[in-house]
């Protein structure tokens, strides 16, 4: 027998998929355990052997439970709504429906070329997914789930006396019973104050309208980044360097009217929840760094010559005195209404220049210093003196007020910015409130000065200053103290096709929510996926985009008479609605009422084990874990936090490869070659270069049109040496290796062996195909063990005391390395025993039955069939996990070095129990001992049982 992984993992796999091997049960006897991944986006350029790494390690942990007797639920699906699809849709010609089912099924695009599949591609590999539960957020039995925990958010707002989400009808009660002034909820800043007879006597549209300010999902004006490119709204995380990610568009800020998500109200949850969660310090800090927890006071100063109001939140109210001047975000309501008509143009040119860089750009920029005077000053709550109010890009709409009060003497940024501006119109000197002296840079600390030229604060330092500047405020009405967040409420509508519709309707332009009996709304079709001519959204193209209230249905759009058929929401939502519930959709994927059962719900409970990537840890990790806790808040969810641990893979790195063109020239010069020359790195498909790094040049000619007349220039032996740097693996880097490759050509037991044994599963690594013969090797050693070419050569052998130990140290190692995550010392440790069981030679069935399980995690295929080589039936998977037993590690003899006044002659092997004087009388009688002695008797007799022996003199 030969060891032939392609054919061993075909049988395997077709068995697991016959028999419904990984099927997870929703009400078993055993205990549970919910094993998720970051589920994948199916691109057309399929999986790279970067993308499995996260995969590779969920499956050994699940395996491993399920040897341990776990009811395991380990799902897969796809996250398929998105703009990458529906960008392709639009430059191809195809419908984003049909490029996406290509790129989960396979199959062929439009172009002939054959798409391998993501679910192909993840068989392949051996995965222990429970596919029964596959989940498509783009199919319209899932987003009709979306659809309905948008209604529910809508129909919904934050109660913050009870601290979570309540229906809209208990605020309505309130309202009605006694008008709002109680109300304690988290709403929009722009709440008027009304009474139970007021409310009850405004209209239908009156009352809607002021429900929106305080409903959990909400339609308002907002300011967001629109890319025209694209023609859609991007979040934070979608643009990079101040361009969007996806096609490197310029991007701007734009006031729209969006739906947005009142993530706010969960700020507080979200920040403690983290104190209850096994996750990594980096992911909870970028968190807690997003979420911006400031405790301090919101202060008003009132603008001189206008009836308006600047209102700064700060977190250092005891230096109120020391405010030099003020400045406002570039999108501040107010600075269109206070601006001089002589600062008018110089204001306006700021604003055309700044909206042009993204709010992220905006933050991680510390080092430029812009900014123009507005020609307004407000008026000191106590001084009443006159502060100029200026705009900078430094300060940003959504965090906090959008102004801030700016105190140079105490604040590094204020600082520069006041000495950039120095002696200039609208710039005043720096007033310092310290007992320290700020020549050089401003006074930071909260710790070790005294107030001074501060009024009733001189003398104080930062918490009697604080608490008595806060209680001046609110003496004044002019402030009080506040707690606020960075955390702002999430956009949550896209100006594009390819994502879930809303069900909604708008009536006199106020939204409608559509009956959840009634849902899916599904996306209709559109003749072509671009904005309408009138720059409506691409759903604006729709035929067939109305909604009849008689009909309970979605009918043609030019039926629309605003009686009883009505407009329907033309935005789609966001990329991150779908995956915002999915792990809970999984618990119960076939359910067609619900997204899953309460009893579902109940049994699984939550993620045990979540493994994915931290690119993910502002976006998907913190909207996920506010779905979560708004859906407990209504009874759905039966926890607080979806994800108990959380692991976050590192990147497989690739090896690119370049050749080096004389600049102007389609000439290309050898590495070995280039000192001196004038060459451009050019990146050349790595699949055209060998081991050795040397470039395959008739292939290199034919790879493409503009290479066909390429000209080298070659080292001394004829070849062409290719330059080598690690990078991230990218189809556009030419990087990319496949995993469909190395399973063909090694085996996917080959595959996931090396990818754990590359490194720590948290650290980046660089892919070397070089390596992969090493484990390829070691899997046939393994056979060996099993069989030779003439078959089994398995034996009822008793095994020797040296195998059981060989195998107890593996149990134990491998058993530790996976409950730590340490899989690559696990791989390490099965190579190191079947190097000693070989050497031992050992073909005991009581040795080799164990170590086929231990392995069973990494190696599955080929596990499988040499448990069915040793006479079993069905599945290793639910097999039992050899139990460690810790006197096979024991040692029972030692091996002495035996020396002469220190000098180390020979070795004996003696058993451990015996005394000083048993192993004295040994050595004393061995043969090597008397030549050594050569008729003397040793002065001293050293024994340390255990260790040494020494004969001294």
């Amino acid at each position: 027998m030969k060891y032939n992984p392609n054919e061993i993992e075909a049988k395997w796999r077709k068995y697991w998929l016959e028999n419904q091997t990984f099927k997870a049960e929703n009400n078993s006897d055993k205990p549970k355990y919910y094993v998720l991944d970051m589920f994948p986006y199916p691109s057309g350029a399929g999986l790279h052997v970067g993308h499995p790494l996260g995969y590779i390690a969920s499956d050994v942990y699940s395996r491993y439970k399920r040897h341990q007797g776990f009811n395991v639920l380990h799902p897969m699906g796809y996250d398929s709504f998105g703009l990458p699809a529906e960008q392709y849709a639009i430059q191809t010609g195809q419908r984003p429906e049909d490029t996406t089912a290509v790129n989960i099924d396979g199959g062929f695009d439009k172009e002939g070329n054959k798409i391998a599949g993501y679910r192909k591609q993840l068989d392949t590999i051996g995965f222990s997914f429970d596919w029964s539960r596959e989940v498509r957020t783009s199919n319209p039995d899932y987003y009709k789930h979306t659809q309905w925990i948008f209604i529910q958010l809508f129909n919904s707002w934050y109660n913050n006396k009870s601290d979570k989400a309540e229906d809209i009808s208990s605020l309505v009660a309130v309202f009605a019973s006694e008008g709002n002034a109680n109300v304690n909820a988290v709403c929009d800043d722009t709440i008027q104050q009304f009474s139970a007879s007021e409310w009850n006597a405004f209209t239908k549209e009156q009352q809607e309208k002021i429900l929106l300010q305080y409903r959990l999902t909400y339609l308002a004006e907002t300011e967001v980044n629109w890319c025209p490119g694209l023609g859609t709204v991007l979040a934070n995380d979608e643009i990079v360097n101040g361009v969007s990610e996806r096609g490197g568009f310029t991007v701007v800020r734009k006031k729209m009217t969006q739906w947005s998500m009142r993530i706010s109200a969960y700020a507080e949850r979200l920040l403690q929840g983290l104190n209850d969660i096994d996750w990594s310090e980096s992911i909870k800090e970028s968190q807690r760094n997003w979420i911006g927890k400031s405790v301090g006071a919101m202060v008003s100063f009132n603008v001189k010559g206008h009836n308006e109001i600047i209102d700064v939140f700060t977190t250092r109210p005891d230096t109120i005195f020391g405010v030099t001047f003020m400045t406002l975000a570039p999108e501040h309501d107010l600075v269109a209404k206070i601006t001089t008509p002589a600062q008018k143009a110089a204001v306006e040119s700021y604003i055309e220049k700044t909206s042009k860089r993204s709010e992220r750009e905006r933050m991680a920029d510390v080092k430029t210093i812009s900014g123009v005077f507005t020609g307004a000053y407000a008026e000191h709550p106590f001084t009443k003196e006159a502060i100029p109010v200026w705009i900078g890009d430094y300060v940003l709409a959504g965090y906090g007020t959008g102004a801030v009060m700016a105190v140079p003497c105490g604040d590094e940024r204020d600082f520069a910015f006041a000495n950039f501006f120095k002696g200039q119109e609208g710039m005043q000197e720096i007033k310092n409130i310290f007992d320290k002296d700020i020549t050089e840079a401003a006074f930071g600390s909260k710790d070790g000065f005294q107030l001074i030229d501060s009024d009733f604060l001189n003398g104080l330092g930062y918490k009697e200053g604080t608490y008595k500047a806060i209680e001046a405020l609110e003496k004044l009405k002019q402030g009080k103290g506040k707690t606020n967040y960075r955390l702002r409420d999430a956009v949550f509508s896209r100006q594009r096709y390819w994502g879930e519709p809303f069900p909604v309707y708008y009536v006199n332009g106020l939204p409608q929510m559509i009956d959840a009996k009634h849902l899916p709304i599904i996306l209709p079709e559109v003749e072509k996926y671009l904005p309408t001519e009138d720059g409506l959204p691409p759903l604006g193209n729709a035929l067939v985009w109305a909604w009849d209230i008689e009909k309970n249905k979605v009918v043609n759009t030019d039926l629309v008479n605003n009686t009883t058929i009505f407009p329907l929401e033309l935005n789609t939502m966001p990329g991150w609605a779908g995956s915002s519930f999915y792990w809970m959709r999984y618990m119960d994927a076939q359910n067609e009422n619900e997204f899953a059962s309460q009893e579902a719900l109940a049994y699984w409970e939550s993620v045990d084990l979540y493994i994915g990537g931290n690119e993910h840890a502002t976006g998907h990790l913190l909207y996920s874990r506010f779905w979560n806790k708004f859906l407990k808040d209504k009874g759905y969810a039966p926890t607080e936090e979806p994800f108990k641990k959380l692991i976050n893979q590192g990147m497989i790195l690739g090896m690119s490869a370049f050749v080096y063109r004389l600049e102007g020239t389609n000439t290309y010069v050898s590495k070995n070659k280039i000192e001196g020359q004038n060459v451009q790195p050019i990146h050349v498909d790595v699949s055209i270069v060998n081991a050795s790094d040397e470039l395959d040049i008739e292939r290199f000619k034919a790879w493409r049109e503009d290479y066909k007349n390429a000209e080298f220039i070659c080292e001394d032996n004829g070849s062409f040496i290719v330059g080598r740097e690690v990078e991230k693996m990218s189809k556009s880097k030419y990087n990319v290796v496949t995993p469909d490759d190395i399973c063909n050509e090694y085996g996917a037991d080959t595959l996931r062996l090396y990818e754990m044994f590359l490194g720590p599963l948290e650290q980046a690594k660089p892919w070397n195909t070089a390596g992969i013969s090493g484990v390829f090797g070691f899997l046939k050693k393994l056979c060996r063990l099993y069989f030779d070419d003439n078959g089994m050569i398995v034996t009822d052998d008793a095994p020797s005391k040296d195998n059981l130990k060989s195998l107890h140290k593996t149990i134990k190692k491998v058993a530790e390395d996976i409950e730590n995550f340490s899989f690559n010392t696990s791989v390490s440790q099965f190579m190191i025993c079947v190097n000693e069981l070989s050497t031992q030679n050992c073909h005991s069935r009581a040795i080799l039955e164990p170590l086929a399980i231990v392995i069973s995690p990494y190696a599955p295929h080929i596990a499988e069939e040499l448990w069915s080589l040793l006479g079993h039936e069905g599945s290793i998977a639910t097999v039992a996990f050899p139990v460690f037993e810790a006197a096979h590690l024991v040692e029972s003899e030692k091996e002495y070095p035996v020396s002469f006044n220190g000098k180390m002659r020979f070795t004996i092997k003696l058993p451990l129990d015996l005394t000083k004087e048993q192993i004295e009388e040994i050595v004393m009688k061995d043969d090597r001992t008397i030549k050594q002695l050569e008729g003397k008797t040793p002065n001293k007799v050293i024994i340390v049982p255990g260790k040494i022996i020494n004969l001294v003199g």
